[in-house]
């Protein structure tokens, strides 16, 4: 399967809007990897990608993949994401796979915050695809297959912006029992609330920006850069006060010199020498005290430096200490929405139960009322068969006229007795089937409303839990 077009277009067309190169209609253009050098130096913000561009396309090559490897969440993992050979032969995976990670580390950079509107909505969604498969896969034991199977598999741009657009919708449209998740909107994304108030569309890319798992990594990020920075500096503090010690030592010893030369100056003073003596010692004297003001200047300029250092230092220490709050201010969040996941689950089981009990209560009533139609279908077929009997014995009554009229009279009375008691079981069997029939439609409702406040219920936890598992995920990281 080669690479699917939509998402090669996707990623060319972001290429094409940092502008470092001219303009690149096709993956393979890439193959010299100048474009590549020249956007990790818009990562970076240096331009040490200039002298590797003089350097031959296997150099070049090597500089793109010690970055890519570097930048990596876990660099000292063994496996390539990219394999070299392919790429220097022109395989569109490969530069595809390139292109792809470039996109998420220039994202996660502070010094690449981009205008994503200048985008067609479609190539944003692509994009924020892109974004999300790597922050769900960035921890996969098999990236590299993981990127291939994802850049060649079928586009799905209109769904995911739609689901995009689902996952990310205003929480006014919803119903009242998902106020937790205005609160969540407003902490995961500010911005994109605005935009919903304001009627405008909304970003995919700005969208996936402001999620609390990109925002949670790229602080996380941010802090292993500058935790990293901050151990250069202090090895270079490090190296810079041995060096101080040395000259401070050198300086001693420079200083011991001179007194040593100034009391043989004394002593020969004392003491006529020879005028050549004489000059050889002025010329020592004058080379040591040149020496000794040189190094004197150098203590400063080390002392400077020092100073600066632990300037920059305490700069370090100032924003490590406002990454920590915004970790803790993350963490805090996170609790409330575990709470709030808690509540509705409370909330489900206590209706599940009350809907149990109530269907329990009206099928004791519905098979209540069905022993007692049949009960009266029963009785009612008996009197249908004596009424039966009674109307024969009274339609023989006319071949019979020896009969007596008191039996006569008393068969009568019995056929308008039964009738009577025909007549009553019939009207007590309707109202019975009714009621049967009502209870059944109420059982129906009832569990047409259960199910339809199941379903709701549902919902509402899997997008909690979606929304509670990604700072969890990235907070049990930085733990």
């Amino acid at each position: 399967m080669t690479l699917h077009t939509t998402r090669a277009a996707a990623l060319l067309s972001w290429v094409n809007s940092l502008r470092v190169a001219d303009l690149v209609e096709a993956v393979p253009q890439l193959q010299d990897c100048s474009v590549f050098i020249k956007i990790i130096d818009s990562i970076c913000g240096t331009e040490e990608g200039q002298q590797i561009l003089q350097q031959p396309v296997p150099e070049r090559w090597d500089f793109v993949c010690g970055f890519l490897q570097k930048n990596r969440k876990r660099p000292s993992s063994p496996e390539c994401l990219v394999s070299m050979q392919n790429a220097m032969e022109g395989s569109e995976l490969e530069l595809a796979k390139i292109i792809m990670l470039l996109l998420y580390h220039s994202s996660m950079s502070s010094l690449n915050l981009r205008d994503w509107e200048q985008f067609d909505y479609r190539v944003q969604a692509e994009l924020a695809v892109i974004l999300k498969f790597m922050l769900d896969h960035e921890d996969g034991l098999n990236l590299t297959e993981d990127l291939e199977i994802f850049l060649q598999k079928v586009s799905v741009s209109s769904t995911c912006s739609s689901t995009f657009s689902e996952d990310l919708s205003p929480p006014s449209h919803q119903a009242k029992r998902e106020v937790h998740f205005l609160e969540l909107q407003k902490v995961a994304s500010s911005s994109s609330g605005n935009n919903f108030l304001s009627g405008s569309p909304a970003s995919p890319m700005d969208d996936i920006l402001q999620t609390p798992q990109f925002q949670m990594r790229r602080l996380k990020k941010q802090l292993a850069d500058e935790r990293n920075k901050r151990d250069e500096l202090e090895l270079e503090l490090a190296e810079h006060r041995k060096l101080l010690t040395e000259k401070d030592a050198q300086i001693s010893m420079m200083q011991q010199r001179i007194d040593r030369l100034a009391l043989l100056n004394e002593k020969q003073a004392a003491s006529p020498l020879e005028p050549r003596e004489l000059e050889e010692l002025r010329g020592k004297n004058e080379c040591l005290t040149f020496r000794l003001h040189e190094t004197l200047k150098q203590c400063q300029d080390l002392k400077t430096e020092k100073g600066q250092m632990d300037r920059k230092i305490n700069q370090l220490s100032e924003e490590n200490g406002d990454l920590s709050f915004k970790l803790q201010e993350f963490a805090s969040n996170l609790q409330q929405l575990q709470g709030a996941l808690n509540e509705l689950t409370k909330e489900h089981s206590k209706a599940t139960q009350e809907w149990v009990e109530k269907q329990a209560h009206l099928e004791k009533e519905l098979s209540t009322a069905l022993q007692d139609k049949k009960f009266l279908e029963e009785k009612n077929e008996i009197l249908q068969g004596k009424l039966s009997q009674l109307e024969e014995r009274l339609a023989q009554l006319p071949e019979s006229p020896r009969q007596e009229n008191g039996e006569v009279l008393g068969d009568v009375l019995q056929l308008e007795s039964l009738k009577q008691e025909a007549a009553t079981l019939a009207t007590n069997n309707t109202q019975l089937q009714a009621r049967v029939e009502m209870l059944e439609n109420e059982q129906g409702q009832k569990e047409a409303q259960l199910l339809g406040e199941r379903s709701h219920f549902e919902e509402e936890k899997q997008q909690l839990a979606s929304l509670i598992a990604d700072p969890q995920s990235s907070i049990s990281n930085l733990s």
